[in-house]
């Protein structure tokens, strides 16, 4: 008997062993926590998210609260906050270091507050076509140039959209996303999209610790076509001369992670190449 405990004690501290042991060689494994943008879910990276884990990559999509399979929690309390404090804890919880972030539209919004938080444990943070604010800024004044008319008629247009003060509901014509031209991923959209949170657009990001400044970042800008929303060229046009970011153009439509998965991939690839 004693015998037989011993041998399956051994077993067993052979599976712990390789359990650890696998666990610290799967540590070297590049990370990637991708996060979406409005109306959208964690569901939009599937194909990229096949590349990188096909490449030896470990890949997050945490779907935000209120948006995708969690749409049955959106309600007026769900803020900009509620949506970085989504994707900390993710972090957090899976004890990841040397993270490799990228958001995508509204997703800037998102991940950079949680490079604010979390800036340690952040390796690179690739911006997707994406806001790209500083403190005090919401979704809606990031926009460089904006003018406060146009904010203010900015939040109008998306207050409209969500008649009941909380849920802002898809645009009707998905020509913004650039799959017009892709009846598949056209119909994809139509069915998976959700509406988003509101007041997630009208929050000021509160940053006290610099938000991504410091770390290696690129901005990547969708350029075929342009998605009709001023910030994201306004943004290219004042990053591509900062020798502190990579910035590049990818000829596709807003949604790059839909209709340029390789390419998508790709650039993310290259962030965990070191220089």
């Amino acid at each position: 008997m004693r015998r037989r405990t011993l041998l399956a004690g051994g077993a067993l501290g052979a599976v712990l062993n390789a359990t650890h042991y696998g666990a610290r060689a799967d540590s070297s494994r590049p990370v990637f926590v991708l996060v979406h943008g409005a109306w959208h879910g964690g569901w939009c990276w599937r194909r990229v998210a096949n590349r990188l884990e096909a490449a030896g990559a470990r890949v997050l999509t945490p779907t935000l609260t209120g948006c995708g399979e969690r749409a049955h929690l959106i309600g007026p309390s769900v803020s900009l906050d509620t949506h970085v404090q989504d994707v900390v804890a993710v972090i957090e919880a899976e004890e990841l270091t040397n993270v490799h972030l990228c958001g995508h539209s509204y997703g800037g919004m998102v991940i950079t507050g949680v490079c604010d938080r979390l800036k340690d444990r952040i390796a690179s943070v690739l911006y997707l076509d994406a806001a790209v604010p500083s403190n005090g800024q919401t979704m809606i004044t990031q926009s460089p140039g904006i003018t406060p008319e146009a904010a203010v008629a900015t939040e109008a247009g998306l207050r409209a959209l969500a008649p009941d003060g909380v849920a802002m509901q898809v645009f009707p014509d998905l020509t913004i996303f650039g799959v017009a031209a892709r009846g598949e991923d056209e119909a994809w959209l139509k069915r998976r999209l959700t509406p988003h949170p509101l007041k997630t657009w009208l929050d000021p990001i509160h940053l006290t610790n610099s938000g991504s400044d410091g770390l290696r970042r690129a901005f990547i800008h969708c350029v075929d076509p342009v998605l009709p929303m001023a910030s994201f060229p306004a943004h290219y046009a004042r990053l591509r001369n900062d020798p502190s970011w990579f910035v590049s153009t990818l000829a596709t439509g807003h949604d790059a992670m839909i209709t340029a998965p390789a390419a998508v991939a790709d650039l993310l690839l290259s962030q965990t190449v070191p220089g």
